[in-house]
């Protein structure tokens, strides 16, 4: 449970559909931050401990705590943990898995192994949910899902605190937080420093347009292991005044609203929450031409470019940095689909529905 987009929807739900059913957690490496904070407010977090290659012990150890907390549902977020949640149940209780594919692996390739395990795990009472038609397709073809079994239940946010016209009050302040100044277009890109985010070709982007004016500067917001190469890079690019990592931040409303626009140059994405959080706040988007991106925006309101590609994506960020109309046209349209497809409480109702159908 460290700070990711999957991990992120789980919490989310556990704490949505509280009040509707009794939400327990196994995590099987680290509890992270998330799942601290979940414990912090009265939820049960285990740690399975998985250990290296295919640890069968974790499976035994996740069939334990099934029938120890009494789980009548196992809802695996991502495959690894469908894996060993279904592999848990030839040592235990024989209980109905959703298995909520969130993303898919770069490179995306299909797997004999795999499809053989799939099709033997995947029982009658068990249900795959993709977050997207794409995320959909790669689980037909990489992973030989029968389509029938595979519903799509789009990731959903909280657009409360996004849309609210007031929180671009704190704007100045956050500005001066970073030493931004007022005048300058401010880009964010909020994801887990993960090579898979490719945050090497952001800051490379920025460097294309170091001296412009107005000033362009970076925003990163996240964590991971990838920060020491990052910040490497900003030092060999010498745009450090031009970007700024903040680490995790809870404030994530605040930040982009004190920003212009939304980037993502990721190598693979199922629904990228983030653009969808740019999106509601008013922000245009510059996203990589990957995975599920299409599904959350169009040429309406973000600009779309190649993976990796620098030049193209610098140009991307100079156009709207250099029209503030167009900043605001994209952005408009931006809110718009935010509001009608992406809300969370879309999302959880359709969850709900399913884990009602399954008790039923």
């Amino acid at each position: 449970m460290t700070t990711g987009g999957a991990e992120v929807l789980a919490d989310r739900i556990a704490r949505c559909l509280d009040g509707k059913y009794e939400m327990v957690f196994a995590c099987l490496d680290s509890v992270g931050e998330l799942g601290e904070r979940l414990q912090a407010d009265g939820f049960l977090v285990h740690r399975l401990e998985r250990g290296e290659g295919i640890d069968i012990g974790c499976m035994k150890r996740l069939a334990r705590f099934i029938k120890d907390q009494g789980v009548d549902v196992i809802h695996a977020h991502q495959y690894t943990p469908f894996f060993y949640a279904a592999g848990s149940r030839l040592f235990g209780p024989n209980r109905p898995v959703v298995f909520t594919e969130h993303g898919r692996f770069f490179p995306d390739r299909p797997s004999r192994k795999r499809a053989i395990f799939n099709r033997l795990a995947l029982r009658r009472h068990d249900h795959v949910i993709a977050v997207g038609n794409h995320v959909k397709r790669a689980l037909v073809e990489n992973e030989s899902i029968p389509e029938k079994r595979i519903d799509v239940i789009y990731n959903g946010i909280n657009l409360v605190p996004l849309v609210d016209p007031h929180r671009g009050e704190g704007r100045k302040n956050l500005r001066a937080e970073m030493a931004i100044s007022p005048n300058a277009i401010v880009v964010a890109q909020v994801a887990r420093l993960d090579s898979i985010k490719d945050h090497v070709t952001a800051v490379r982007s920025i460097a294309r347009l170091k001296g412009k004016e107005p000033p362009v500067h970076l925003v990163i917001v996240g964590e991971g292991q990838e920060r020491c190469h990052i910040e490497a890079e900003i030092e060999a690019m010498g745009i450090h005044h031009q970007v700024h990592m903040l680490g995790l931040r809870r404030d994530i409303p605040d930040i982009l609203h004190c920003c212009d626009v939304v980037l993502l140059t990721s190598l693979s994405e199922g629904i990228p929450l983030s653009l969808i959080e740019g999106m509601a706040a008013g922000l245009p988007c510059v996203a990589t031409d990957v995975g599920g991106v299409r599904e959350v925006v169009s040429e309406q309101d973000s600009i779309i470019c190649p993976v990796g590609d620098i030049q193209s994506i610098s140009e991307a960020i100079w156009r709207l940095a250099a029209d503030a109309n167009l900043r605001s046209k994209m952005g408009t349209a931006g809110r718009k689909v935010a509001c009608e497809r992406f809300s969370e409480q879309a999302m959880f109702d359709s969850y709900s529905n399913l884990f009602r159908k399954i008790e039923s």
